[in-house]
């Protein structure tokens, strides 16, 4: 339910340029085999006209400085533009597949895989062209390429709170090295209707970092009166989902809450929640066979 109070704080500044962090180092830490993987990616879809972002840990290296390796590259496109994406990669010899149609798509090329994002497991963050419109020009395994902006990547991380991924610290990080810079007027605009979960990261920011600066106190302010307005559902509902696919399956399925992921309240649908479920039940057996 969205709060009756909508528009930003009229006095919070406008951004100013971030000041420019060491391109990628990650490339040191590839095989030259999934290096060489990953710029052919990059390759085929600015070959083939498609837009696309580079985001995870590239360009959460770029905006905070820590530098991690992980097992997958991460390309945002519009969701208009995911066929054209899988389509050029396909053509390109990857192996491609939608597992998620809500949000994501694949492409493998033998272990190394390229994950092409539209959207977030929630179907909350999709990608619009404010991500393109606001992107950061950067560096990425020798190549010249679009970031996702810090704003989105932040309002994307806020709601992964899983009991094996919680995002909270990437967040923090990315307050600490961008809260003097971030648009908080778009970053509000995002969280409209969520703003608690944006609120507890702020509050959450302060209490890691008490000497640091986070949020403007308009922004905190003026979250606090979009959260007091807000009006409660009649109805008994469970966002919970949104946080996490697999905690609070409980209530929805046993305790008679709605789930605030389904449409109109969200943004999917019956078979995309069971598709999500699916996979939520899945990984925690696999977690359990793996202890």
């Amino acid at each position: 339910m969205r709060a009756e109070t909508a528009a930003a704080p009229a006095d919070i500044a406008p951004p100013v340029p971030a000041p420019p962090v060491p391109d990628d180092a990650t490339a040191s830490g590839l095989t030259p085999e999934t290096l060489a993987t990953y710029r052919r990616a990059m390759t085929t879809l600015r070959e083939a006209e498609v837009p696309f972002l580079v985001g995870g840990a590239y360009a959460f290296g770029r905006y905070t400085g820590i530098i991690r390796h992980t097992k997958d590259f991460d390309v945002f496109v519009r969701p208009a533009d995911l066929a054209p994406a899988l389509e050029a990669l396909a053509g390109a010899g990857f192996r491609t597949e939608v597992p998620f149609p809500h949000w994501l798509g694949k492409a493998h090329a033998g272990d190394d895989f390229i994950d092409v994002i539209f959207s977030s497991g929630n179907g909350l963050a999709r990608v619009d062209d404010q991500w393109f419109e606001n992107a950061v020009e950067g560096e990425v395994l020798g190549e010249q390429a679009l970031l996702c902006p810090a704003e989105e990547m932040l309002w994307s991380k806020a709601f992964i709170m899983e009991r094996e991924r919680f995002d909270g610290g990437d967040v923090a990080h990315l307050l600490l090295a961008r809260a003097r810079e971030l648009d908080w007027r778009r970053l509000l605009s995002r969280f409209a209707g969520h703003e608690p979960v944006l609120l507890s990261h702020l509050l959450l920011f302060d209490y890691i970092y008490p000497g640091e600066t986070g949020a403007p106190r308009e922004v905190i302010d003026e979250l606090l009166v979009r959260t007091r307005a807000a009006t409660p559902p009649v109805e008994r509902l469970c966002r919970g989902p949104i946080l996490s696919r697999g905690q609070y399956l409980a209530d929805i399925e046993e305790r008679g809450y709605r789930d605030a992921r389904l449409a109109p309240l969200g943004a999917m649908g019956p078979d995309e929640v069971a598709i999500w479920t699916r996979a939520a039940r899945e990984e925690e057996q696999k977690n359990i066979d793996q202890h």
